[in-house]
C-alpha cells in the first residue's frame, strides 16, 4: 500500500503509542487519513488524538499543548505534531528524541516550550534527524498534506523499530518561537497569558515552583501579594473554582501546575477580554 520498505528489526517491536497534534478539526477526512497510513504501516500500532483543535496555523499554540499533554504519555511514545503553515516550502521535516519520547513534525518552533525545558534542567535533546530517506515517506509527496506523506509514515516506522540514523542526517540549530519570559524580583513577579483554553481560563507562564521561591505559594501566604492582570485585581489563590461565587474572577494553580486566572462558571477571556500575551504581575503590597 504505502511503497516503504520494512527492516528485519521491524518484526520483533512491540506495539508503540503514537499521538497525533494537528489543527485538521474533524469534519475533514484528513485525521483519519493520517491514522489510515500509519495502521496500513503497523497494523498494531496504538494510536492516541491529543487534539485536532489546534487554532488553524498557530504553531504557538500547538508548542504549548505539545509541551503539556507529553509527559503523560508512557516513555518511548511518538509525538506527531502537524501544525505547519510552512507546509510545502523548504522548511525541514524533523525528529526530535528525548529521554522520554520522539517528536516528528516540521522545524517551525513547535519544539520551543519542550526545548526549553530540557535546557534549563541543563540538558539536550538526545538526536535530531532531518526526514530525508524517501524510503520512509509514501512513494508521491504531495505539497500540501506532509501529515499524510511524511510525519505518519515516518512515525509509523519508527514505531517499528527503524533507527533515526536510517531515516536522515543529524541536524541541529532548530526554529524557536519568541516565546515570553519572567522578569523577578524579591517582591515582584512578572509573567504573561501564553494560552486560553476552552473555558475562558487564562493560563499564564508563572510555575507554581516559581510563587514557592517568592515564598507565597499557599492561599494564607499570597493574600499579601496582588495578582494583575487587565483590569483585574485579586488577592489570594483558590484551592478549587467553588470557593469564589460564580461569575466571580479568580486566581489558582492548575492542572498544568501554573497560575490561572478564571472565572468561577463563567470565561475571563469573554469576561475581562484577556487574551495571550496580556502582562501578569504579582507584587508584594507595600
Amino acid at each position: 500500500m504505502t511503497g516503504c520498505k520494512q527492516t528485519s528489526n521491524e518484526m520483533s517491536i512491540p506495539p508503540r503509542v503514537i499521538t497525533l497534534t494537528t489543527d485538521f478539526g474533524t469534519s475533514d477526512a484528513y485525521v483519519g487519513v493520517m491514522k489510515g497510513v500509519i495502521l496500513g504501516i503497523n497494523p498494531n500500532a496504538r494510536v492516541v488524538d491529543i487534539t485536532h483543535a489546534v487554532p488553524p496555523q498557530d504553531v504557538h499554540e500547538a508548542a504549548f499543548l505539545i509541551h503539556s499533554a507529553s509527559p503523560y504519555f508512557p516513555r518511548g511514545t511518538i509525538h506527531v505534531i502537524v501544525v505547519d503553515p510552512g507546509v510545502g516550502s523548504d522548511r525541514r521535516a524533523i525528529v526530535c528524541q528525548t529521554e522520554r519520547a520522539l517528536f516528528v513534525c516540521p522545524d517551525n518552533g513547535i519544539l520551543t516550550y519542550l526545548l526549553q525545558e530540557i535546557e534549563n534542567d541543563g540538558k539536550q535533546a538526545e538526536n535530531i534527524v532531518a526526514i530525508q530517506n524517501p524510503a520512509y515517506c509514501l512513494p508521491e509527496v504531495s505539497r500540501t498534506f506532509h501529515g499524510r506523506d511524511i510525519f505518519a509514515p515516518v512515525a509509523a516506522h519508527l514505531s517499528h523499530g527503524v533507527t533515526l540514523t536510517e531515516i536522515g542526517p543529524s541536524v541541529r540549530d532548530l526554529v524557536r518561537l519568541p516565546i515570553p519570559t519572567l522578569e523577578i524580583s524579591d517582591d515582584k513577579l512578572t509573567g504573561k497569558i501564553v494560552k486560553i483554553d476552552i473555558f475562558g481560563n487564562a493560563i499564564t507562564n508563572i510555575s507554581e515552583s516559581l510563587l514557592t521561591s517568592m515564598k507565597a505559594v499557599s492561599t494564607e501566604e499570597i493574600s499579601s501579594y496582588e495578582i494583575r492582570v487587565g483590569n483585574v485585581r485579586l488577592k489570594g489563590l483558590n484551592r478549587a473554582y467553588a470557593e469564589s461565587k460564580t461569575g466571580a474572577p479568580l486566581a489558582i494553580i492548575g492542572s498544568s501546575g501554573v497560575l490561572e486566572i478564571a472565572v468561577n462558571g463563567g470565561s475571563a477571556e469573554a469576561i475581562f477580554g484577556l487574551k495571550r500575551g496580556d502582562t501578569v504581575v504579582i507584587q508584594r503590597f507595600n
